[in-house]
């Protein structure tokens, strides 16, 4: 029996198509997202059929999670993004203590007991300067792929101070601080300190270990190390970490558990 878990999130739309009795996962796939997400869940789920070999119709249950799960008419059911996140790094970090997790338009931080349950969360998702959107936005500023930002803040010998909490208002600082002749490596290591600051902040200085990383945002490289200076703590990208909660929305469906 296969079982399908789609996040929903706000910049992509991810699937992961589960085995049920043997907890493998047999698919996964992630497409940008859209306006129509229901037609986009709609055509991953086909193309992770067609591609595997797997008949549409050996989809069992399907649950949806992330901002835009209850657009997705394929679902049987909903499950929040924290629930499913957690469920997610249950399976692929045992013992995990912490999770931190930074999409494309917010940050979440999660602490989960010994069980791998979701103890307490907070969020940040009224502010786009701890989260993906910051790093396109900086990208973008200084003519350079996301891929390359890691690159750059490991060559940065004086990190820029980044003060303001709007990413608006820090964009207008950045182009300050380029034009004070502040290096693009600078910038970046400054910006990928700043979004580390503001998710540790986050935690009002209890964030036990171990802690795993997630997110879109996780495969930037350096941001990891920034989290790990900001917390002096080591911090661990947990694998595939955009897929993490489409795989907890597939366990949970393999598993008959749902919630609003």
């Amino acid at each position: 029996m296969i079982c399908a878990g789609i996040d929903a999130g706000s910049r992509t739309l991810k699937a992961v198509l589960l085995d049920a009795r043997s907890g493998e996962v047999v698919a996964s796939g992630v497409v940008d997202q859209g306006v129509e997400q229901a037609a986009l869940a709609r055509k991953l789920l086909t193309d992770l059929t067609a591609e595997n070999g797997i008949g549409r119709k050996e989809i069992k249950h399907v649950v949806a999670t992330g901002y835009g799960r209850k657009l997705i008419a394929e679902a049987d059911r909903t499950i929040t993004e924290i629930t499913c996140q957690a469920a997610g790094i249950a399976r692929l970090v045992p013992g995990a203590r912490t999770v931190i997790d930074i999409g494309g338009q917010d940050s979440k931080l999660l602490r989960l007991d010994a069980s791998g349950h979701v103890h307490d969360f907070v969020m940040n998702d009224r502010c786009a300067a701890g989260t993906g959107r910051f790093l396109e936005v900086v990208a973008a500023r200084l003519g350079e792929r996301l891929a390359r930002l890691g690159q750059l803040a490991a060559q940065s010998q004086t990190p820029a101070k980044i003060s303001n909490m709007c990413v608006v208002f820090a964009e207008t600082e950045i182009v300050g601080l380029l034009a004070q002749g502040a290096t693009s490596e600078d910038i970046v290591a400054g910006v990928q300190a700043s979004i580390a600051t503001r998710v540790v902040a986050m935690g009002g200085g209890r964030i036990a270990a171990p802690i795993v990383f997630t997110g879109g945002v996780a495969l930037v490289p350096g941001m990891d190390a920034a989290l790990a200076d900001a917390l002096n703590q080591d911090v661990a990208v947990a694998p595939d970490p955009q897929l993490t909660c489409a795989l907890g929305a597939a366990i949970l469906a393999a598993n008959g558990k749902a919630t609003s």
